[in-house]
Formats: structure tokens, C-alpha cells, sequence
């Protein structure tokens, strides 16, 4: 009965030990991407287009291509918060 006791203080001990070093950058990343994804639909909608339907080539409109470009800088950034982290 006492080793099983001592067991179960020892798991106790070592799991709150590790809850402290927890990190929740996968989730900071996902939350980041949905970030980024609301704010290049609204850029769409802004410029009067419908996000996922604009297809590349000569045509594309320069606010158009401003929003690809302010997506791709708003993903990278969402790189930096999964790998960070966030206790």
C-alpha cells in the first residue's frame, strides 16, 4: 500500500512539474492563420472581389495582388507564433 502511494505522489510531482513548461504554439498558430484568413477576405470584399475566386494572369487587379501580398506577410508571421512559446 505504501509503494503505490509513493508511486502516485511521484507521478503527482512530475506531472506538475511539466504542466508549467506546457506550450500552445500549434494553437497560436492556428489562431493566427484565422486571423489572417478574415483579414484577406475583408481586403477582398474592399476591393470588390470574392476571395477564392479571382484567378491569376494579366487581369488580376493591383488591390487584388496587394492582398495576396498582405496574406502571405500575415502567414509568415503566424510561422514565428507556432514555433514560439506560449506557456
Amino acid at each position: 500500500m505504501v509503494n503505490a502511494f509513493l508511486k502516485l505522489c511521484l507521478f503527482v510531482v512530475v506531472v506538475s512539474c511539466l504542466v508549467g513548461q506546457s506550450y500552445a504554439g500549434p494553437l497560436a498558430y492556428g489562431i493566427c492563420q484565422t486571423g489572417c484568413n478574415a483579414l484577406v477576405v475583408t481586403c477582398y470584399t474592399a476591393a470588390g472581389a470574392v476571395f477564392g475566386t479571382v484567378t491569376a494572369g494579366a487581369g488580376v487587379p493591383a488591390a487584388i495582388l496587394g492582398c495576396n501580398a498582405g496574406l502571405g506577410l500575415c502567414m509568415a508571421g503566424c510561422v514565428a507564433a507556432g514555433f514560439s512559446p506560449t506557456p
